[in-house]
């Protein structure tokens, strides 16, 4: 089969995930749309989904809308990539896969891209619960941190941008071998 119609769509809640999402649609030449304005009619006409979202509370931001819509998107070829502060820890990405690519989903690819850290235009619900996770991490050894835990405390009070076109090589290998 000849895989050519690609879209990417995205859930991006402080602009890492769309800023990757943008820059696979200038790799790949393909469209890019906001999940929450996608109208399911119009992907039936595409042979290859991108879903991007960022990671919060350890859940994949849009996922939900794969999982609502799988039956009408399995005969496409569906890629999933995430968006979070922490490095990539291969440790992390295979709890995210156990906890949220179950049954129908389980064998869609997912990829991890590193996104940025700006408390300044967090909501403030994201701000208090950020301290308070550092807040719980502070009480443990440093030496015995997570590498989540680590980039957390590095983060807290600073500004760091980590996007980088880097991340995307895996997913436009991916969405080559699937032309």
């Amino acid at each position: 089969m000849h895989y050519n119609k690609i879209i990417v769509l995205y859930t991006s809640k402080y602009g890492s995930t769309k800023k990757y999402a943008h820059w696979l649609s200038d790799e790949l030449s393909c469209e890019v749309d906001e999940t929450k304005y996608v109208d399911i009619v119009k992907i039936k006409q595409y042979d290859i989904v991108i879903l991007g979202g960022g990671i919060y509370a350890g859940g994949i931001a849009g996922l939900s809308f794969l999982k609502k819509n799988y039956e009408k998107l399995k005969t496409k070829r569906l890629i999933v990539f995430a968006v979070g502060a922490s490095p990539y820890d291969e440790k992390a990405i295979n709890e995210i896969r156990k906890r949220h690519f179950t049954d129908k989903i389980k064998n869609i690819p997912c990829f991890y891209c590193r996104g940025a850290w700006n408390e300044n235009v967090m909501t403030l619900k994201d701000r208090i619960l950020c301290n308070m996770l550092k807040k719980a991490v502070s009480k443990k050894d440093p030496a015995k941190y997570e590498l989540w835990e680590t980039a957390l405390m590095q983060a807290i009070g600073a500004n760091h941008d980590w996007t980088d076109k880097e991340y995307l090589k895996p997913i436009i290998e991916k969405v080559n071998s699937e032309k």
